[in-house]
């Protein structure tokens, strides 16, 4: 079975593979939780659901570099495998992506690329609703080219409520109308429909200077949120992060065989 983990700047998400998911657990991320910490909860979620942990294979991605000592601990000392790492020269791809020389393509990124292309071709923009937004493009051939960071959905609603005293933390939701009567109201409509608009115009910008029709693929916690009744994206994927694990693994080991 193959133990593949998604480690993101807000949560780590676990998932089993044996030919199909068999499960996905999900903790938050903390770089001090140890690998026996790991173990316990990895392994107790996994038989209270029913599934035995008979890990032999790993992959992990992460977007926060002081968690993967610890994850390879856990792999190394309880399941007796050594993981591959995105992102680490042992870990190969099989489009290398195009971006400017000496700098480092987030993992996450990569690791959608790879999925997204092998479910709907080139010519892509995977829209990832994490931590951050991101949109990555993706070639006729499948490599990643580059993209946009912008700030997450979450995270700006926490700076709007750290920067100004007077208003509350609120949750995003879909808003009645743009026009709100209330504080909370009108905070949820920026958000919301500011994203909605920052969504348009960045896929807009890139398919002008990119010159030709692309598909839009959206992932992350919060895409089905922007999908209510819009033309935004052309499918929402909710495992599209740990597809791509999967997929990055099993060219690992055929090019391992070859």
């Amino acid at each position: 079975m193959l133990l593949a983990i998604d480690c993101g700047n807000t949560n780590t998400v676990f998932s089993l593979w044996d030919g199909k998911f068999l499960g996905t657990w999900r903790i938050s991320t903390d770089h001090t939780r140890t690998a026996d910490e790991y173990f316990v909860w990895l392994t107790g979620l996994m038989r209270l659901t029913g599934v035995e942990p008979q890990v032999t294979e790993a992959i992990i991605s992460s977007t926060v570099p002081r968690v993967v000592f610890n994850l390879r601990v856990l792999c190394n000392r309880y399941f007796n495998c050594r993981p591959l790492v995105v992102g680490k020269p042992e870990c190969r791809l099989p489009v290398a992506p195009r971006v400017d020389q000496g700098v480092t393509v987030g993992p996450d990124r990569l690791v959608n690329t790879v999925a997204g292309f092998q479910r709907h071709g080139g010519d892509l923009v995977v829209v990832d609703f994490g931590t951050a937004t991101t949109f990555d493009v993706v070639d006729h051939d499948g490599a990643y080219i580059g993209g946009v960071i912008a700030p997450g959905v979450n995270l700006s609603l926490e700076a709007l409520h750290m920067a100004a005293a007077a208003l509350p933390h609120v949750d995003v939701s879909r808003p009645a109308q743009a026009i709100g009567t209330n504080t909370v109201a009108c905070m949820q409509s920026g958000v919301y429909w500011g994203y909605i608009g920052l969504v348009e115009g960045i896929v807009r910008q890139i398919r002008l200077e990119r010159e030709r029709p692309l598909k839009v693929i959206a992932t992350g916690g919060l895409a089905p949120l922007f999908d209510q009744g819009f033309d935004l994206f052309d499918t929402v994927e909710d495992d599209l992060t740990m597809h791509g694990l999967v997929l990055i693994h099993h060219y690992n080991m055929e090019l391992d065989k070859a």
